[in-house]
């Protein structure tokens, strides 16, 4: 039986280098259960969302089976193997690269239909499968039976039944896995006339041998399959041959091969689908009757709350409340405020700074060593006070928030209620997802920004992300700074929006390139469960906090040794002068320079100069939006650099860094001159 290794750790962007071990790979469409199954059996663990698109890269862990370790893998969800978006790239690359022990297809038991012309595409791929159909308990929940047995023969595979999210059936899983063995499963699908020839003459041009079928690789390349084409490419096949087969293929039908391919496919489901599921509707029991009343009173209800959800006149106000219970009054003002000031005015501040600050002087003598680590900018006065008493609460109050929301299922709604918003500016809804994960790091968000469809969409998506997107800290920071006044807060979060509105409006009619168009899974709505909210925020915090740490020690050590050197004055002195042109004193250099290294850092320095009384209410509004808008961090920008290209990432921050002070110079100018008072 399976045996889970005691360590946990959250591995959810990593790619580890081969391990040598037999793989199984997970595989499916997107929130269908694949990483709650992964962290069942690895010693890893995936975030597990009610929203699709969580796992963006490949997962990896380890685990045993009857005693036997196996390298467990979770790739991103997938509807075809024909790939629209990168993360169904990522996972196509897995059937062309590796020869795992077997492939778990997961599937969402109720929408079997739906699902299964995945399942066929992998059988006719000749690659070991198992079956799982998962959320059984939902299947149930809406009357819905399947006779596994007979599903199981009719496909020719091990078929399991599973409801992943309260471990039944995952015991059975494993010993499927223990027990399985390859088959040779002789289940094709029957396509038309035309397409099967095509299908057999592209096969037998085919020379080279490949991790999925001649047969695959030739429906592939008949839906014009970018990989599939470089793949023979690579290998010196016939591929002008090939490419006239294609020609003449497309010539004997009125509609694209790929529409052709997927009808025919789904029919041939159908039929499969038809004689072993069945939904209830009436029964001849009290019990029964029952059981469907309170089946459809839950449906009913479900629907009702969708509507109200994704409907403008209702779902607009719902959110601005999630908005401002969740983000104004827990992140910024329970943490911002009253955690946050205990833990650095008063732990840190009056108890914890000095003392470290007397013992570290006593022991070392030397001023120079004693500025870096105790010093005003120092490695353990600033650096660990900032990442602990002030960003870390920041960080866990907003991961607290999120992971409620995401469990409940709302972000699929939100994607709904926003999309013809965003198609203005160039994007779907489904772009909702790493934008709201921006408000937690935007570093983190701009990776997700791959499972968005088209490159347009990613490069704008990307573009609002580093200008007007603040992650956690910094919001937490800003909100608790501004709430001495709901005007101040008001202009702020309305200068930010218009500057989000127009800056994707913009990039939506200059940039070149098709709209995107919108299709998310839409999971059921479910009440957060607790334990899965501690665990995604703690994983989250921990990922955060080790990367946020290091590089507060980097920034205390490059001033540390800027200061020795005179560049941090003269690069303080340079950025005094865009802070006094937006009407700040000239000391606000330091907090535009902080925001170098880190967007929180930046506004961390804000917070100083706020405590400093350095700063008048026009001031803190001006700073504040200014600070919002500029420059991404170190981080973002490298993680941008990866995922968009140098060339288009220098774009981005060349045009982001002048407009943020122009914009701090225009909302300057119109507070002083209207006279208004905060």
């Amino acid at each position: 039986m399976f045996t889970k290794l005691k360590k946990k750790r959250c591995c959810d962007l990593e790619d580890n280098a081969e391990s040598g071990l037999e793989k199984i790979i997970l595989v499916g469409n997107p929130n269908v259960g694949k990483s709650v199954i992964f962290n069942h059996f690895s010693d890893s663990y995936a975030i597990v969302s009610n929203y699709p698109g969580t796992t963006v890269a490949i997962s990896k862990g380890k685990g045993k089976i009857a005693g036997k370790e196996y390298e467990i893998i979770d790739t991103p969800g997938m509807y075809s193997l024909l790939p629209i978006t990168e993360e169904e790239r990522v996972s196509q690359s897995y059937l062309f690269d590796s020869k795992p022990f077997v492939y778990l297809h997961v599937v969402d038991a109720k929408n079997l239909q739906r699902m299964l012309p995945l399942t066929l595409q992998l059988i006719e791929a000749e690659v070991p499968l198992i079956l799982v159909l998962n959320m059984m308990d939902e299947a149930a929940e809406r009357g819905v039976e399947i006779n596994e047995a007979k599903l199981q023969n009719e496909l020719g595979i091990p078929v399991i039944r599973t409801t992943s999210i309260k471990g039944e059936g995952l015991d059975r899983l494993e010993n499927a896995i223990a027990d399985y063995d390859i088959q040779n499963v002789d289940n094709k699908v029957k396509y038309s006339r035309g397409i099967e020839s095509a299908i057999e003459e592209i096969s037998s041009l085919l020379r080279s041998e490949y991790g999925i079928s001649k047969r695959t690789l030739a429906q592939l390349l008949l839906q014009n399959d970018r990989v599939a084409f470089e793949k023979i490419v690579q290998n010196n096949e016939d591929v002008s041959s090939i490419k006239s087969v294609i020609e003449e293929t497309e010539k004997s039908y009125t509609d694209p091969l790929n529409y052709v391919l997927t009808i025919e496919r789904q029919t041939f489901v159908n039929d499969i689908v038809d004689p072993v599921m069945s939904t209830t509707k009436k029964t001849d029991t009290l019990t029964k009757n029952t059981e469907d009343t309170s089946r459809t009173t839950r449906a009913s209800l479900r629907e009702r709350i969708d509507s109200i959800l994704i409907h403008p006149v209702t779902g607009i106000p719902i959110l601005f409340l999630i908005l401002y219970f969740g983000l104004y009054k827990f992140v910024g003002g329970f943490a911002a405020g009253t955690v946050v000031d205990y833990l650095e005015g008063t732990l840190f501040g009056e108890q914890i700074n000095p003392w470290v600050i007397e013992s570290f002087n006593s022991i070392v003598p030397y001023p120079v060593i004693q500025d870096l680590f105790v010093g005003e900018y120092g490695i353990l006065t600033q650096a660990v006070t900032y990442a602990i008493a002030l960003i870390m609460p920041l960080v866990g109050a907003f991961f607290i928030v999120f992971s409620i929301i995401e469990d409940t299922g709302y972000l699929p709604r939100l994607a709904m209620l926003i999309d013809r918003a965003f198609k203005k500016m160039g994007m779907s809804g489904r772009a909702v997802i790493p934008m709201v994960l921006g408000f937690g790091c935007a570093t983190m968000a701009t990776m997700v920004t791959r499972t968005l469809e088209t490159k347009r969409e990613k490069i704008i998506t990307s573009m609002l992300l580093s200008l007007a997107i603040p992650c956690s800290a910094q919001l937490g920071v800003i909100l608790g700074i501004l709430s001495f006044s709901s005007k101040a807060l008001f202009i702020w979060a309305f200068v930010i929006g218009v500057e989000l509105v127009f800056i994707g409006f913009l990039s939506s009619k200059v940039l070149p390139g098709k709209s995107p168009s919108f299709f998310m899974e839409m999971p059921p709505l479910r009440l957060p469960k607790a334990s899965n909210v501690l665990i995604k925020t703690y994983s989250r915090m921990q990922w955060y906090f080790l990367e946020v740490l290091p590089l507060f020690v980097i920034a205390s050590v490059l001033i540390w040794i800027g200061r020795l050197t005179g560049l941090f004055e003269l690069a303080v002195r340079l950025f005094s002068y865009p802070s006094q042109w937006i009407g700040l004193p000239a000391e606000g250099g330091v907090m535009f320079l902080y925001g170098f290294f880190r967007r929180d850092f930046g506004a961390a320095g804000l917070f100083d100069m706020y405590n400093a009384g350095m700063l008048t209410e026009i001031n803190l509004v001006v700073a504040a939006i200014t600070l919002t808008l500029f420059m991404p961090c170190i981080a973002q920008f490298m993680v941008t650099v990866k995922e968009r290209g140098l060339k288009i990432a220098l774009g981005m921050a060349a045009f982001i860094f002048p407009s943020a002070f122009a914009v701090g110079y225009v909302v300057n100018y119109v507070l002083t001159t209207l006279g208004v008072v905060l």
